[in-house]
């Protein structure tokens, strides 16, 4: 235990192999720095020494999981900083992880810390389906745009987008596999394509879209997480939102009542407009993109499936017409978005069944 009876407040520089921790009293005072490998006993070993309670704060960067779990199990109130918040003391002439572990329980002991929040072991369990989801399918149309890449130099006209996979896990597009089996090419060409067309069939099965349920995929292990879920059936009543976008919203967002309105959610996706103001000048720019990526593709892919008729393709028509389809997708977007807000806040979307007059 620490000889020190005050509160603590405990800074933690954490990286891959190894971490530093600086431990400070409430006046600023340090009272140990040092260096640990990374590990349950050894992070231990130094909080032990903290007190009872102490506060703790560490960077959200990579693999920080299993750092927070174990602060938490600990008794530790632990904060988890935004890494674009504290990017600022980077400037400084002298920069090691020992100043910025300082830094990190000086900006806590001030109470200025940005924090960002901390995903309940649930929701961070639910992120990993849903973003490996999206990973598998980035690779996916990556090996379909290399073969559009092969036939291309082979001088082979494509009408189609889908080419297709072979049919053992469901596969689709059987105009696009007729082409390939009427291609003459030398051999390598034709054996890259054939190593394509074998991992696109095993990523359409991982992903589990189209293919059999014997199959399994990820896709079916986050909607057997979300089955029960009401909120999970109040966003695809949005129009454009179905199961796979459904999950990534849950997921992505968490608790919506961390938002104190669905301006702060669109803001938090990256979808609101930069903002630069200095006495009498004003500069208003292309949305930030500092946010969930994810999220922030899954709101624009929705509003690219509605029609003219409702609501946000109104509005992505209106604006699109008078500065640009992407501007109009964009402007839809946040719409859409505030309609999740609303959805995952109240379970329904008043704006969405208004009584007629």
């Amino acid at each position: 235990m620490s000889e020190y009876g005050g509160q603590q407040f405990v800074g933690i520089d954490l990286h891959r192999r190894r971490s530093v921790i600086v431990r400070t009293t409430e006046a600023g005072e340090t009272l140990e720095s040092v260096r640990i490998n990374n590990g349950l006993d050894s992070l231990a070993a130094v909080m032990g020494r903290a007190g009872e309670a102490p506060e703790v704060v560490l960077e959200a960067t990579y693999g920080w999981y299993w750092a927070v779990d174990a602060l938490q199990a600990g008794g530790a109130d632990v904060h988890l900083a935004h890494p674009l918040g504290v990017k600022m003391f980077e400037l400084r002439r002298v920069k090691n992880d020992f100043r910025d572990a300082t830094d990190l329980a000086d900006l806590l002991r001030m109470g200025r810390l940005p924090q960002a929040w901390i995903a309940p072991p649930a929701t961070r369990e639910l992120r990993e389906l849903v973003r490996h989801r999206a990973k598998l399918v980035a690779l996916r149309s990556g090996c379909k745009c290399e073969v559009h890449a092969v036939l291309a130099k082979l001088g082979v006209q494509v009408p189609m987008s889908d080419l297709g996979v072979p049919p053992a896990c469901g596969g689709v597009g059987e105009r696009g596999l007729a082409l390939l089996e009427r291609v003459s090419a030398p051999a390598p060409y034709l054996a890259r394509v054939q190593s394509l067309q074998r991992l696109i069939a095993v990523l359409d099965e991982e992903v589990d879209l189209g293919v059999p349920p014997a199959c399994g995929g990820v896709a079916g292990l986050a909607r057997g997480r979300l089955a029960a879920d009401p909120n999970y059936q109040a966003v695809q009543t949005i129009p454009g939102i179905g199961p796979i976008l459904a999950a990534v919203f849950l997921a992505e967002i968490g608790d919506v009542h961390r938002f104190p309105g669905p301006e702060q959610l669109t803001s938090w996706a990256g979808l609101t407009p930069k903002h630069r103001e200095s006495d009498t000048h004003l500069h208003r720019g292309h949305i930030t993109k500092q946010g969930s990526k994810l999220t922030r593709w899954a709101a624009i892919e929705s509003v690219h499936r509605v029609g003219p008729h409702t609501s946000v393709g109104a509005l992505r028509e209106r604006v699109g017409a008078h500065r640009g389809k992407n501007i109009g997708a964009v402007a839809a977007a946040r719409r859409q978005l505030e309609h999740v807000y609303y959805a995952l806040r109240d379970g329904h979307v008043r704006a969405l069944h208004r009584v007629a007059a």
